[in-house]
């Protein structure tokens, strides 16, 4: 995978990745990973899978507590584990909660600044988007689904204009030099065009904060693209023109605004998400806390008698309220889950190819 934004992830016994330009474009191919575990990880709704971890802890609490013996209900007549249970909960989703609000206030605190830090990072932003709008020959879209439109379709525009003025171009004295150039930037242009054509229209009628932008963007693999073009320059020096070496040149310089580009928009959904993270686990607190205190204060071995299907219902209750006093900690992980998924694929900027098996 794309180890990173242009680093894949996958293991590889060539010597040399720099030396084939076959890496695969989606993100799933170049990962190498079950789809199910791929969509578990980037592309399900955070809430459905924080409400399965929390399903799946009381369906693991209620089946070891009837393969345990004595039976919980035993235990709770003889002693009281639902006090010390709950009684720790309560502790742990205080700290929990003061802990997320004060990751919220880090978060927050990088958008606060003097006034002057606040125009240097207007000045620098307004320059990278005229530097793309003279690439794009066009104003720089606002939308981050746009902007990252704007500059896959200025790629795949020069990468065309490039195919057209080798192929236009005549032969040498034996042909030879000009036919690998031309195989090998169509090649490169066939390859690049088709990704971007794709990328383009996972891009179109995406949302910025549901991830349908990012998870798009990850799916242009850039960094093997430069290090092709890279080459081409490289093995073909004496054969290029000075025409093509601009053109080349110049869709380069696109194709690797892309980097920066996804970062930006990538950084950005970090603290999108953060923020949201951080407003559920505090939406989720309060009725973790009511549960885990009634059951401290409410609950002993005669307010649920009875069994269903043989199962006790204070076991059945007591592993509903711990699954429900766990619900901030399922949110969490759920969140942590796509983070570290994406960080982990992103971590190199530029033409360098990560591989891992994992």
């Amino acid at each position: 995978m794309t180890g990173p934004a242009g680093a894949t992830s996958g293991t590889d016994d060539a010597p040399d990745a720099d030396s084939s330009a076959d890496t695969a474009d989606t993100m799933r191919e170049r990962a190498g990973e079950n789809r199910v575990k791929l969509w578990l990880l980037l592309r399900a709704n955070r809430l459905v899978v924080a409400a399965v971890l929390t399903f799946a802890v009381f369906v693991a609490f209620v089946a070891v507590a009837v393969a345990l013996s004595p039976s919980l209900a035993t235990k709770v007549g003889a002693s009281d584990p639902i006090e010390t249970l709950f009684a720790s909960m309560i502790t742990a989703i205080v700290t929990g909660a003061t802990l997320v609000v004060t990751i919220g206030q880090l978060v927050l605190t990088q958008e606060n600044g003097p006034l002057g830090d606040q125009r240097e990072r207007m000045d620098d932003t307004l320059a990278v988007r005229d530097d793309i709008a003279d690439l794009t020959d066009g104003p720089t879209p606002t939308d981050p689904a746009a902007f990252l439109d704007a500059i896959l379709g200025a790629a795949a525009g020069h990468a065309q204009d490039l195919r057209d003025s080798v192929d236009d171009e005549e032969d040498d004295a034996d042909g030879s030099g000009r036919d690998a150039l031309r195989a090998e930037v169509d090649d490169l242009v066939t390859g690049l065009t088709e990704n971007a054509d794709a990328v383009r229209g996972q891009l179109d009628g995406a949302e910025f904060g549901s991830f349908d932008v990012v998870f798009a963007a990850l799916n242009f693999d850039y960094g093997p693209k430069i290090g092709q073009i890279e080459r081409i320059a490289a093995d073909h020096d004496e054969a290029l023109t000075d025409d093509e070496r601009g053109r080349l040149g110049e869709l380069k310089a696109t194709v690797s605004l892309f980097g920066p580009a996804r970062e930006h928009v990538k950084t950005l959904y970090f603290q999108w998400a953060l923020i949201d993270l951080s407003r559920l686990i505090l939406y989720a607190a309060v009725p973790a806390l009511v549960v885990a205190g009634l059951m401290l204060t409410a609950v002993d071995a005669g307010t649920f008698p009875g069994r269903t299907l043989g199962v006790d219902h204070v076991t059945l209750a007591v592993g509903g309220a711990f699954a429900v006093a766990l619900l901030p900690f399922s949110l969490f992980v759920s969140y942590l889950l796509r983070v570290l998924t994406l960080a982990k694929r992103t971590l190199a900027i530029g033409p360098l190819v990560l591989r891992d098996s994992e």
